[in-house]
């Protein structure tokens, strides 16, 4: 395998990455505007972004170990396909019930397809770069958040039915950049269904043995880790804190500071993910740099994004002006993406390399089930207190989730000297075949 296709493999799935992030924010930069539309309350337009969420969640473990039983690319190809589809069906809904059906249901569902997948093709491909390659991708999320919120908010402002464009937009270019990963992925030979799998370094390396995992198995493997199901905690409570900031911060930022939708979808972001920009790139190298003498380094980092994050998220949603809270959650966004550096490294040291994308599916679907409920919690809190009283207790959960990792990091170190489980690698003619 040379190194050139691994870069452009990765450069191919962040684009695709930031469409799937990116065409999450469209609902929220837009959220007013839709509700405006289809006449609905603050809890009620939260129920779609609960159920798009919740979707999401049920699916991805079933995409997670699809995609280590079928073939990666047509995975993500399809996954990419599929919830595009949505995005640009929802902006032809006339009511809840179709958002509900487009955006909840199809998009979630299609979303599910691509993070197991794309991870696991990623992990395969880059070995001792693997932190900063998954970080790479992770930037991904950040600017699809930025520039689809920003460009949704702009849009919005066009009128009543202004919400609609920026589905039509993005969704129809996704459509299209499905066709460009079908052209542009590989069918890498440990996609190849019953040929070659990929192979544990704790099995046989002189005579490797060729299987590939059952469901139950892949079940049975993470369901029996506890440190990988404290990791799955640890990601729920962060994922609820990330839905209900991403579907809540613009409305919220509208409603305290009076600022317009284009104004409040940028500012609701721009800050938060410039942060996360910095953290995820020093978490990174940070951590690529100590795993070889420090085993535990990536859910140290994991703990240190989450904790230190904290008071800054009790910051932003009281504080008494735009700046200030510009600040806030900036700094909120460098933890965040200290957090994010590690967020699938961290699982990827602790489970079998055959197992990847199963681990990744199983561990998304735990933390966004919980998530989903995010959204409709805040808008309830919404209703009956203020935006800024659900927007503070998101700071609990953030809290919570250090606490599950630091649990989880000393069944897996102990002391911090013991050594991960082995990560396998397949035998180097199929690498060589890639």
């Amino acid at each position: 395998m040379k190194d050139g296709y691994k870069w452009r493999a990765l450069a191919l799935l962040w684009v695709a990455f930031f469409l799937q992030q990116g065409t999450r924010q469209i609902f929220g930069a837009t959220l007013t505007s839709i509700q405006g539309s289809l006449g609905a309350s603050a809890a009620g337009i939260g129920i779609v972004a609960t159920v798009f969420t919740f979707i999401y969640g049920l699916s991805v473990p079933f995409a997670g170990m699809a995609a280590d039983l079928l073939n990666r690319k047509w995975m993500v190809v399809s996954g990419v396909f599929v919830f595009c589809l949505g995005i640009f069906a929802s902006g032809f809904a006339t009511s809840l019930a179709l958002l509900l059906v487009t955006y909840g249901i199809l998009n979630g569902f299609g979303q599910s397809f691509y993070y197991p997948s794309a991870t696991s093709i990623i992990g395969e491909l880059h070995k001792e770069t693997r932190a900063t390659a998954l970080s790479i991708l992770q930037m991904g999320l950040y600017a699809g958040i930025i520039g689809c919120s920003v460009a949704s908010g702009l849009l919005a402002e066009g009128g009543a039915d202004g919400w609609r464009v920026p589905f039509w937009v993005f969704g129809g270019i996704g459509i299209a950049w499905a066709l460009v990963l079908a052209v542009g992925l590989r069918g890498n030979s440990f996609d190849r269904i019953g040929k070659i799998d990929m192979i544990s370094k704790t099995d046989n390396p002189v005579n490797p043995v060729q299987s590939k995992p059952s469901l139950k198995e892949a079940f049975l493997v993470f369901l029996g880790n506890p440190s990988a199901l404290l990791l799955a905690a640890g990601l729920g409570m962060m994922i609820y804190v990330d839905v209900g900031f991403k579907t809540w911060m613009p409305s919220h930022l509208a409603d305290a500071f009076g600022l317009s939708k284009g104004s409040a979808a940028l500012n609701a972001v721009l800050w938060h993910y410039i942060g996360a920009f910095a953290g995820v790139a020093f978490g990174a190298r940070i951590s690529d740099k100590l795993v070889a003498r420090r085993p535990s380094v990536r859910m140290e980092t994991n703990i240190a994004g989450l904790a230190a994050a904290v008071p800054f998220i009790v910051w932003m949603a009281f504080a008494p002006s735009l700046a200030t809270c510009a600040i806030a959650m900036a700094i909120f966004g460098v933890f965040r993406g200290v957090y994010d550096s590690n967020l699938m490294a961290s699982l990827f040291d602790i489970i079998p390399q055959k197992y990847h994308a199963s681990g990744a599916g199983i561990m998304l679907s735990c933390a966004f089930v919980f998530g989903s409920t995010s959204p409709v919690v805040l808008g309830l809190l919404k209703d009956r207190f203020t935006s800024a009283a659900g927007i503070a207790s998101l700071a609990a959960f953030y809290l919570a989730g250090a606490v599950v990792i630091v649990v989880a990091r000393k069944r897996s170190y102990g002391t911090g000297d013991m050594k991960p489980q082995p990560v396998s690698r397949p035998a180097s003619h199929v690498e060589n075949r890639t």
